[in-house]
């Protein structure tokens, strides 16, 4: 970006001291031979216009490949979530059924706004907050997106804690959480669970591990009793820290060279999952559980809103993360190329992890003797208790052990790197002196890192699955939800969805027509059928959220509770608002005037090469044939200058 942000300049400067020239000339004014003259006749106002895009220029890093940037969206979507969300999800809604929803809303929401926030990062070479100067009245949107992405980072890498907690205690053998361990020889010579009561469900030892050895949850009554730090769990959450900052320390430059690994560790682990699950007993029964479809669930709401968080959960929209990614790409890059192979290798990866998990799941079915359905849990109980009971089953568990908790490692750093940039690059655009010093930037992105640590202490502790369970239900709900709104709706109708088509097609620069055919598509989706299944989602969320309880196993969240929860999501969405009241409070006017001038494009937008150009293509023509008095001297027709611009 920087050299097409510098020539961007250099070529708005230029227009301005072009204008500047003829109207001196044709006023009776000395030219000099270079076009310059000590005293210019342009005023103040129009030499601020046209330097305007000059002082804010910030040298940007770029990728150094287009390689690069897809390896690091596709390890930013490609996460978590489609290893243990969305196969749960899957046979939670019908089964393959779930398949035709998940599919809806992806062309229908996910493609659109995901091709949106590329494009808007790209266009802009800005972060979440400073990209808003197309449309300042929307500037609580970048604000919001920083929320949430805070909220997400102060979790997430406590997944990777728990990860590094697994990945440690798989190197023992036999596996601690194993009927082979000494420790559980009790509890699995029984056959039963270590429950006094036979009403109690049956626990194994990889839940008692979950319970006991890691969270500590049998410590804690609730959300209102977290106890003490979880000081091995407090140490793994530091190392999972440390390795981010390490990783971030040279900015994309080192976190662009990671997802080599990162990104395409997790499809060989998969791979061979599916390989080994294939020829375990029973898997064909966990794999006709994941397939059969139940048409009947098409009718329960439900279902959709499922579909439509799993696709907002998977592809990361709206917290930043892709918008801060495509600020470093070069300005001709293919979005619409990117964004298809992208969304489309996201999905394909949840199907394919299905049938490695559930190849896995019928195979403990089998064992175990109960239907595939009660094999699994929700959430974080899925990853760390159903799979470690199903890893230990396996022969040589060590080894799977170690190979699968890597692949979790791999798969939740990568999409802890796109949250991270989402909140680095926002802060480094507001204050370019800290990108500028390299020394202040590590230093910032040290005390983030260190800042996160001490905030995440409290979801290390023996309650701490409590808070987790909170912040994860809230921060990606109804807040996240509206953010995307009122992004697809103020570009769509506030900066214009014309000119946003435009401008992809400015970045493209040769639009084949087939490009041109799938932007009426999205143009479409932009201006009516998102903005519509949005408010469809945002509508049940609310209703969802009043009607049922908040559960962690079979504990019931107060309404405190609840009401902490969706104060987080309140805090994010309201951004908007409360940024809206301030640019307009800062023009002047009336109330409508301060509303439009709020939704122009400051003189800092469109800094780089080809929009200026098109710029000047319509300013040169209004400035010729613009009415203007000429008063002719001796000077103008025996001077050098007349003879050379006539």
């Amino acid at each position: 970006m920087q050299d097409k942000s510098g020539k961007a300049a250099t070529g708005s400067a230029a227009g301005g001291v072009s204008a500047a020239q003829n109207s001196s000339h044709l006023n009776g004014h000395t030219v000099t031979q270079n076009g310059h003259h000590p005293a210019t006749t342009s005023s103040p106002e129009s030499q601020s216009e046209s330097r305007a895009p000059s002082p804010t220029v910030v040298p940007r890093e770029q990728w150094d490949g287009k390689y690069e940037f897809l390896l690091s969206c596709i390890g930013y979507c490609v996460g978590l979530g489609n290893v243990w969300r969305f196969p749960y999800l899957c046979y939670r809604n019908g089964g393959g059924v779930f398949l035709i929803p998940y599919f809806i809303m992806l062309f229908v929401t996910g493609v659109p706004l995901f091709l949106m926030e590329l494009s808007l990062g790209q266009y802009g070479a800005a972060g979440p907050i400073t990209v808003w100067k197309c449309c300042p009245l929307l500037k609580g949107i970048g604000i919001g997106m920083l929320c949430v992405s805070t909220l997400v980072c102060l979790y997430y890498n406590v997944i990777i804690a728990w990860t590094f907690y697994y990945l440690g205690s798989s190197f023992q053998s036999p596996l601690p959480w194993s009927c082979d361990a000494i420790a559980n020889a009790a509890l699995c010579g029984n056959g039963s669970a270590l429950g006094n009561s036979s009403l109690e469900k049956p626990r194994s030892p990889t839940e008692i591990f979950w319970n006991e050895n890691v969270l500590g949850v049998v410590n804690s009554e609730g959300l209102h009793d977290p106890g003490p730090v979880r000081w091995p769990l407090a140490l793994c959450l530091l190392a999972a820290w440390f390795i981010i900052f390490l990783c971030m320390l040279k900015g994309i430059r080192s976190s662009g060279k990671v997802v080599y690994v990162t990104a395409t560790f997790p499809y060989l682990v998969l791979i061979v999952l599916i390989i080994r699950g294939a020829t375990l007993e029973g898997s064909l029964q966990g794999i006709a559980f994941y397939l059969t479809p139940d048409w009947s669930r098409l009718a329960n709401a439900q279902v959709w809103n499922d579909a439509a968080s799993q696709i907002f959960y998977s592809l990361g929209i709206g917290v930043g993360g892709l918008l801060s990614m495509a600020s470093y790409n070069k300005f001709d890059n293919n979005v619409i190329r990117d964004t298809i192979i992208i969304t489309v290798g996201n999905c394909s990866t949840s199907f394919f992890a299905g049938f490695a998990i559930f190849s896995i799941l019928g195979h403990m079915s089998w064992r175990k003797g109960v239907p595939v359905g009660e094999v699994a849990d929700t959430g974080p109980g899925l990853a760390f208790v159903a799979y470690p009971e199903a890893l230990a089953l396996l022969p040589g568990s060590v080894f799977w052990s170690i190979l699968f908790f890597l692949m979790l490692f791999m798969l939740g750093v990568d999409t802890l790197f796109g949250n991270m940039e989402g909140i680095t690059t926002a802060v480094l655009d507001e204050f370019p002196s800290l990108r500028r010093n390299s020394l202040h930037k590590s230093l910032f992105l040290g005390t983030l890192c260190f800042v996160f640590y001490l905030l995440g202490l409290l979801l290390v502790t023996d309650g701490g699955i409590y808070w987790f369970t909170l912040i994860d239900s809230f921060s990606t709900s109804f807040g996240l939800i509206i953010i995307t709104l009122f992004m697809c709706l103020g570009i769509s109708f506030f900066y214009g969805v014309n000119q946003f088509c435009q401008d992809i097609i400015d970045m493209i620069r040769h639009c084949p027509l087939w490009c041109s055919k799938v932007l009426i598509y999205f143009k479409a989706c932009w201006v009516f059928c998102t903005p519509f299944l949005l408010l469809f989602i945002l509508i049940y969320i609310f209703i969802e959220m009043y009607n049922t309880p908040l559960r962690y196993g079979s504990y019931v969240y107060p309404q405190w509770g609840k009401a902490l929860g969706a104060c987080m999501g309140a805090t994010c969405c309201l951004q908007i608002l409360i940024w809206a009241i301030v640019a307009i409070s800062r023009e002047t006017g009336t109330l409508k005037d301060r509303f439009q001038k709020s939704i122009r494009p400051l003189n800092s937008w469109r800094v780089n090469l080809s929009s200026t150009e098109r710029r000047e293509e319509h300013v040169e023509p209004e400035r010729v044939e613009a009415p203007f008095s000429v008063t002719l001297t001796d000077m103008d027709y025996t001077g050098m200058a007349w003879e050379m611009n006539s």
